[in-house]
């Protein structure tokens, strides 16, 4: 990557973390997929149970292979009944997800069709660890919901071979279909438990 670009990702995320900070949430910045891998690893105990939505950043940085090797209680979620991960996931230690969006100024936003994500994210787990890249990072919120709605939905729609507009047009319909993923929006501007939500911000394009 140019020296340059990196020189801006760096001050970007430094904006991001100083952000989050003042909504009592703690931000780090990764230079690489190896750092940012590093730092999760202190941020998770070992034989810590941790669970995880359909985090593709997180095995972008080989969070989710080192989880499986080592000493810990990964819950793969493919393994158990939905409703079995779920019950699981809000008595975790730690829960993995990344971002749709993340503003300037620290807030997140996750968009969700089960609400299985979202639900964690704003209850249940102890800590919450988010693996952000930093083409994620927007300049406002009404930005970040645009595209949180015309930039991840459409690609996970399409991932996921779901019947909605978004699928074959590549932007938000704000549609009612039964399959539609955007059933429930969690905008997450402050976190009244200290030490519960951890943003990783990675120098690299990472998931949707």
């Amino acid at each position: 990557m140019d020296t340059n670009i990196m020189k801006r990702n760096e001050c970007l995320a430094k904006t991001v973390i100083k952000g989050l900070e003042s909504r009592n949430m703690s931000g780090y910045y990764a230079a690489s997929k190896e750092e940012a891998l590093k730092q999760a690893l202190e941020l998770i105990p070992e034989k810590s149970t941790i669970a995880m939505g359909g985090c593709v950043s997180a095995k972008e940085i080989g969070l989710v292979e080192a989880l499986e090797k080592g000493n810990y209680n990964y819950l793969d979620r493919s393994k158990m009944s939905p409703r079995e991960s779920l019950m699981a996931a809000y008595d975790a230690d730690i829960f993995l997800s990344s971002a749709n969006a993340v503003t300037n100024d620290g807030i997140l936003i996750n968009i969700d069709g089960n609400s299985n994500r979202v639900s964690c994210i704003a209850q249940g787990p102890r800590k919450v660890v988010f693996i952000v890249g930093i083409n994620k990072v927007c300049s406002d919120l009404d930005s970040a919901m645009k595209r949180a709605r015309n930039v991840a939905a459409p690609v996970n729609a399409q991932r996921f071979d779901l019947n909605i507009p978004c699928r074959e047009t590549g932007k938000c319909f704000d549609c009612k279909s039964m399959d539609t993923i955007c059933c429930q929006f969690l905008i997450t501007r402050f976190s009244r438990h200290t030490d519960r939500i951890h943003v990783i911000l990675v120098n690299d394009t990472l998931g949707y």
